[in-house]
């Protein structure tokens, strides 16, 4: 029985055999990698990635997708919600570390990325496809409407490379938006501890990013004695990563 493709689930699926080739080749899966696939949906990618690497975890919500990827040898189903799954265990578990594949749905991709980052530890890359807009603000630069919360956090913990465009016509059913295709690599050396700081900052920084930081962080400086030490008379937008992560790790130094 043909599969339909369920809204509440965010279901489009992969179906251009070339742009499926291409997302492959990106990836080069190798066998004995811990090999992790996001929302498998029919096994567009599934199946060729299984066929180069040999075995391949992937973790899907919808039963009736579950059901009918039990039966495909090399898969290890994993049938549960992708923002609640623990990635550190499944790393353990596949001896990781992991190697994360995925179309990602797009009602909750941004979730999805924040889940995954609180294991970048235990992870080896991630490519994952997105709407594109979605793509364009992880990379975006200062100075940019696209420049967010989202560029930070993520430019923060990871190197990130766009690798293709993917059309609508590609899916179906076909989303209303375009899609692009993404590397991300966890950068070495990053101390898991910068993390919450870093994301207090950027929260408060984001929250009017219209008005000057001093009409936001401006307190929150003052009340930790680090008033004249940042440049305050800039919005959010403006200010570099760098600048964002070297101030949270002043403020966890200062306690």
């Amino acid at each position: 029985m043909r599969h339909v493709a369920r809204k509440r689930f965010g279901q489009h699926f992969l179906v251009d055999g070339a742009v499926i080739d291409a997302i492959v080749d990106a990836i080069d899966p190798r066998p004995g990698e811990a090999l992790v696939e996001i929302g498998p949906g029919l096994g567009a990618l599934t199946s060729p990635i299984a066929a180069r690497c040999g075995r391949l975890a992937v973790i899907e919500l919808d039963r009736d997708l579950a059901a009918k990827l039990r039966g495909r040898p090399g898969l290890e189903v994993v049938e549960a919600d992708a923002l609640t799954v623990d990635y550190a265990a499944l790393a353990a578990h596949l001896r990781g570390p992991l190697r994360v594949v995925g179309n990602l749905p797009y009602n909750i991709s941004t979730p999805i990325l924040f889940r995954l980052l609180d294991a970048a530890g235990h992870v080896r890359d991630q490519h994952v496809m997105l709407q594109k807009e979605v793509v364009d603000r992880m990379v975006a630069s200062p100075g940019t409407k696209a420049y967010g919360r989202l560029s930070v956090m993520l430019q923060w913990r990871y190197e990130i490379e766009p690798l293709l465009d993917v059309p609508a016509a590609a899916f179906d059913p076909p989303p209303r938006v375009e899609s692009a295709v993404v590397r991300m690599v966890p950068r070495a050396g990053v101390p898991s501890a910068d993390r919450d700081p870093l994301e207090h900052i950027v929260a408060v920084a984001f929250s009017q990013r219209r008005k000057l930081l001093r009409h936001t962080l401006g307190a929150w400086l003052a009340e930790r004695g680090l008033a004249g030490r940042f440049d305050v008379q800039r919005r959010a937008e403006e200010v570099p990563v760098a600048e964002y992560v070297e101030l949270g790790r002043l403020a966890r130094a200062l306690g």
